[in-house]
Formats: C-alpha cells, structure tokens, sequence
C-alpha cells in the first residue's frame, strides 16, 4: 500500500477524535481551564492522600532549598555572577561577588536584582531568564523577565552598578525576541514589529540595528528571512582581540545561514556549510563544528570535527583554501562542547558517554592540546569561560559522585567547592552494559542499583530516555532521584539512544525524521535488556521522559504497554500531525518533518501517541504533567492525549502546572510540588 493511500485509511478511521477535542487547544479558553482544574482536584487530592506525600516533600524540599548548594558561576568583569533561589528568595536573586569571596564557605553577595521584590513591586509572577552584559565592563545589561516561565520574555536595559533599569533605556515588550549589543549605543533587534515579523515558528524573522534614544519604529532593517525560517538572530563577538556583529538566519533547526556585519554596513556570507554549528571567535580564527563531511581546497574534514577559518575585524572571512582542523571525533568519542576563554580553547569530549576535558591552543606549528586532570567515569564539562579572562571553572560528576567545581587559573584544576552528599550511595552500583537495538545497532545504558539486589526481576527501576536534538544523556548527580528513589531501594536508567548526541553527528542523524522509529525500538531494546537480565521485570518497570522525551516514552507506552507498568510523560509532544501548527512546533520540522508531506505524514502517523491510541488495549496508568504557561510545547498535546485516552476507556493522572513554562515550574515551590508528585507516582506504580 503507497504511504499516501494508508496515511488517508488512517485519518479516515479517527475523524471525530481528532477533531472533537481541539477545544483543550485554547489554553486559556474557559472551558479548556474547567477541565484542567477537574483534573488537577482528582491528581493532587490522590497524592495528597499517599501516605509517604509528607516524607517525600521534606525529602526534596531539603536538597532544593539547601544552603550549602554550589552557587552556579559566571564571569561579569572579573566577579563571579550567579543566580540563586532558595525558601526565602523563591523567584531568586541575582547577585555577584569577588572571585576571594566566592571561594568563601559562605561567601558576602552583592545582591544586583531581588526578583521576588520585584515581582511584589509590579505585581508579576516574574521569572528571571538571564542577562546580556556588554563587555568588557558589562555594566549595561540587557535582563529577560518572563511572566510565569515563558519562553516570551520582556527585555530591560540595566545598571550592575547603580542597580537599577534604566528608565530611558533599551526596552521590550512581552515576545519571543532577540536583542544584542553591538556597542554601547547600539543593538541588533529582533522582535513582534507587527503583522509578518514572526516566522510560523513564532521567532523574528527580521534584524534590525536599533540606535539609543531613537524609537523603534526607526531602527533600520538590515536582515530579513523567510516566514518558514526557524528564526533570525542577531549576536556578536567581544574579545580583546576582536569585535564582530553577526546575523544567523536559521533555515530549519540544523541548516542555517551566517553573516558578518560589515562595520560600515552590509553583510557578507560566511563560506560556511549549511549544517555547521557556528562557535564563535578565537585568535584570529572562526571556528565551527561540522555536522556533516565537508570537502574543500584545503582538504576533507570530517562530521564532527571542529574546523578553524581566518577572520578579521576588518576584512571579515578568508577564503576555504586557508581551513584548518582544530580537532577530530573517533569511533564512539565525539566533541560535546567547545568553550572559549580569552588565550585557550577548551574542548568537553564524549569517550563512550564519558565525560574528557581538553584545552588546546594555537602556535606556529600547529595546534596543542593536553588534557585536564580530572575523575574518570563521569561528566567533565566548563561551567563558566570569558572571553576577557583566561581563569576558567569546570565541573565534574557522576551518578553517585556529586558534582565538585574546580578553578583553572593556568595550571591544574583546583577543587573550589563541592557538593555535599545528598543520599548514601555506600550500598550502591553503577554499571554501564549495551542493549542491541531491532536493526542490530549496540546502544549503551546506565543503570543505578542496590548492590545487594536479585536477579530476580524485582528490582522497581525507572529508565530516563530523550533521544533528540543531538543532546546527550551524561552520568550526572540526580540527587532528588537518589532521595526519593534510589534510597527507598529502586533501580535507575538511562538510555543512550539513537537521535541524541552521544556518539557525534550521525548518531543523531540516525533517528531523525522518517527514521524516528528507530529511537524507540532503542529505548525498548533497554527496557527489554533490563528484563532479560533479570533486574527488573515490566511489572517492576518504569519509564520517564520530558518535551521530545515525553514523546519518546508516549510513542513507547502505546507500542509496549506489555513493556511497562509506570510511565510519567512530562510537557510532552504528543499529537504528531498538529505539532508543526502549535506554538513553536514549526521549528523542529528539522528534527521530525513536515506532516504536509503526506509521505513523511504517513511516517509520523505509525508512532504518533495520539493517533495510535486504541480502545480495547491495556496500557499502563499514565501519569502526563504539563504547565498552562508553556508557550514552546503547546499543553494541548498533554490535554487532547488524556482527554482522548479517558474517552477511550483508560485510566490516567494529569497534572498542569498554571505557571511554569517548559520547565514546568516557575519557582522552588513549584519545582517541589512537581517532583513530589512525580516519585510518589512511581512509588505506588512500581513498588
């Protein structure tokens, strides 16, 4: 049968599902909001009557209102910034200190923006999403709010010295937009200007050079993309040895168009493949890393190598001939990150999903490199680099390590300050094994587990996936998990699948599109391994999964549900032939493709959740969570998915957060909340 002919069988046989429910799209219409808080009165009552409720919040809100957390750094002209919350400061302050005082057990912060006051003060439930800060005295910056944690942001030029926005200052209105320094008078904008500013995708499609004091109606349009772009944005480069602005015109998710700015005005492309991951400037050179084999006149540089072209503040690009290789991936060991401080290079390796860190510079003959000593069988990653300051913080962890930060000051790493044990792992294991996928391919998975547990497949263990956007699933400290799970003796999971990053490029590209499929038959080739060895059994086994892995784990629910007993399905996608017109569903068309495309259609319909959702068949009691303020994943897909599955005859538990945004939670509290409910979940679904 043609793709087209079984896609219309399909659509054919689920008419009024798929229209009846379109109501629940609404996300602040009335009706849409009574049934959310009907469901919200049945879940939350349900997990307040569970008798470890009590035990479980204490649990979580110990680790995340701890004081002795470590305070995340950045650099802001030579202090340490940091953002920090806690059950006084539940919106959070911003605040800064010396690099001495941060070093401090408890150090004296310089509070900057007390965003709970704020908030008072206007009336708002802001939630902070970061600063841009002018360099190199990064002074002016220009600070994000978003209302309840949406990805629309409200944007306002402000003073780290006096403290204070700046009433005459660079400002937004509520969008999803763009906005850089160029200099001090002047800043690369992209934002709603009106009717066709938007690309369908809900991002600028328009750059515009916004000078101080002048509205901006009057800023000049110097870059214009198409309305089935991803987005335009605006950004630039300040070094101490360069300075650059830059317009990128994403075409999908993974092929944009870069250009350079000309300082007396005028772009010039930059000689750069679709595919490549622009990364900045560093010592004379612009550097990118390949998605793809890219052949040229200075020879063939392979997908995921990290490649280094000439560029000047006045001449801008030099020409392919003069391309370099910074450094290349092997067989299972990939480039993860590439952070740039003002005279090194630091590269965050993947060796078998196992964190490597590398600091490179150029000379005469070429490139160095040496590697920075740190622990082995964990994540090994730079926390904070600046262009203006070679003193760089990196941090290492692992699933039962918890994470030390350390500070590279021209010599060895330097443990600064650590976090303290937040459960006793004395009695537990961490093994990496493989799994063979339906098409052969060996995938790898973690797993966590009480040493003195039986293979006897009654070990309850959740198994964590994503799978998408080549981002990778590394060893990390999930102390909630720990706390609330590990120590109750359960069992955790990760799968390294196809469609992330973990082994490059192409381990990426092989799940993309119509070849999706391919990473589900990967998460359940490792909850089937986990069975066939014996450490848990699909009475005992749990699945979890958030934004693309919330549609991992609802595709796999519905295609396995003999599989699995417990599956938490987070601020998911779920309806696969709506998702391109809902919010910013339009810009992952890269990832998943274009359900236009009745052949592609056909594809995404025979794992679609929605639309293989079937009365009759016994899945497992879904526990689908999503938040009313998430305007990048629409909450209709959780909603029409429930809706539909309680139509169907299934039992379910929904819970939406009214604020949160994609993350769900809009503060500590929130945060909490959440996951309380998520381990009490699998605590009664698996134990």
């Amino acid at each position: 049968m043609c793709p087209m002919k079984s896609f219309l069988i399909l659509l054919l046989a689920v008419p009024a599902a798929a229209q009846s429910d379109l109501w629940l799209e609404e996300v602040e219409g009335k009706e849409a909001l009574a049934w959310v808080g009907e469901r919200n009165a049945e879940s939350t009552a349900e997990f307040a009557r569970d008798p470890r409720a009590k035990d479980v919040e204490a649990e979580l809100r110990a680790i995340f209102t701890a004081k002795d957390r470590i305070p995340t750094p950045s650099w802001q002209a030579g202090r340490v910034v940091n953002f920090w919350q806690d059950e006084a400061n539940v919106k959070g302050l911003w605040r800064r200190a010396t690099l001495a005082e941060y070093a401090k057990e408890r150090p004296a912060w310089e509070v900057l923006l007390d965003v709970d006051r704020l908030s008072a003060q206007e009336k708002e439930s802001w939630v902070y999403k970061g600063a841009d800060c002018l360099a190199p005295q990064e002074r002016r910056c220009l600070l994000s709010l978003s209302r309840g944690g949406k990805d629309a942001v409200e944007i306002r030029e402000f003073d780290a010295e006096e403290k204070r926005f700046l009433p005459d200052g660079f400002r937004l209105p509520e969008a999803k937009s763009d906005l850089a320094w160029v200099d001090a008078d002047t800043v690369l904008v992209g934002t709603d200007f009106g009717p066709g500013s938007m690309t369908d995708s809900g991002y600028p499609r328009v750059a515009k050079l916004w000078r101080r004091g002048t509205p901006l109606a009057e800023a000049k349009t110097v870059f214009e993309g198409k309305a089935a772009d991803t987005g335009v944005w605006g950004w630039a480069v300040v070094r101490p040895d360069a300075r650059a602005a830059f317009i990128t015109r994403s075409i999908t998710r993974y092929e944009s168009e870069h250009y350079w700015l000309r300082p007396g005005g005028g772009l010039t492309r930059l000689p750069l493949p679709a595919d490549a991951r622009l990364q900045g400037l560093f010592a004379g050179r612009l550097l990118a890393l390949l998605r793809s084999e890219w052949k040229t006149a200075a020879g063939s540089f392979p997908a995921g190598a990290l490649v280094a072209l000439p560029f000047s503040d006045a001449s801008g690009p030099g020409p392919e001939s003069a391309l370099e290789l910074v450094a290349a991936p092997a067989e299972r060991r990939s480039i993860e990150a590439v952070s740039i401080a003002s005279s090194t290079l630091y590269l965050s390796w993947l060796d078998n999903v196992k964190g490597r860190l590398e600091r490179l510079r150029p000379g005469a003959a070429g490139w160095t490199s040496e590697a920075v000593a740190l622990p082995d069988n964990g994540s090994a990653y730079v926390v904070a680099a600046d262009a203006f300051d070679d003193r760089v913080f990196v941090s290492y962890e692992g699933f039962l390590t918890p994470p030390t930060l350390y500070l590279i000051d021209g010599g060895a790493p330097r443990p600064l300050k650590s976090l303290p044990a937040r459960f006793d792992a004395s009695g537990l294991a961490v093994e990496q094994a493989e799994a063979v996928s339906a098409d052969g391919t060996k995938v790898p998975y973690f797993l966590l587990r009480p040493k003195s547990a039986k293979a006897d497949g009654s070990l309850p263990v959740i198994l964590y996936g994503y799978g998408g956007f080549e981002s990778s699933e590394t060893p990390e400290y999930r102390a909630p998990a720990g706390k609330a799970w590990l120590a109750r003796g359960g069992g955790y999971a990760v799968a390294n699948i196809r469609g992330g990053g973990e082994f490059g490029p192409a381990w990426h590209k092989a799940a993309l599109k119509e070849n999706r499929q391919r990473a589900y038959d990967d998460f359940i080739a490792v909850g089937t391994d986990l069975v066939r060895r014996k450490i848990t059994s699909p009475r005992r086994l749990g699945i979890y999964g958030g934004s693309n892995g919330g549609l991992l784990v609802g595709a796999v629910a519905v295609q396995r549900p003999d599989l699995f007993t417990g599956v938490a399905c987070a601020v998911p996608l779920l309806d696969m032939l709506r998702y391109h017109k809902l919010l910013a569903g339009a810009s992952w068309m890269g990832e998943y493709g274009d359900p236009e495309d009745p052949a592609m259609a056909a594809a995404i319909a025979r794992y679609s959740p929605y639309q293989n959702v079937k009365a009759g068949a016994k899945y497992p009691r879904i526990y689908f969570y999503t938040s009313t303020k998430d305007d990048r994943v629409h909450p209709g897909h959780a909603r029409r998915m429930v809706h539909k599955m309680t139509e169907l005859g299934h039992r379910v538990l929904y819970y939406e957060n009214t604020e949160g945004g994609h993350s769900a939670a809009a503060d500590l509290e929130q945060r909490i909340r959440l996951w309380t409910y998520h381990y009490l979940y699998f605590l009664n679904a698996l134990f």
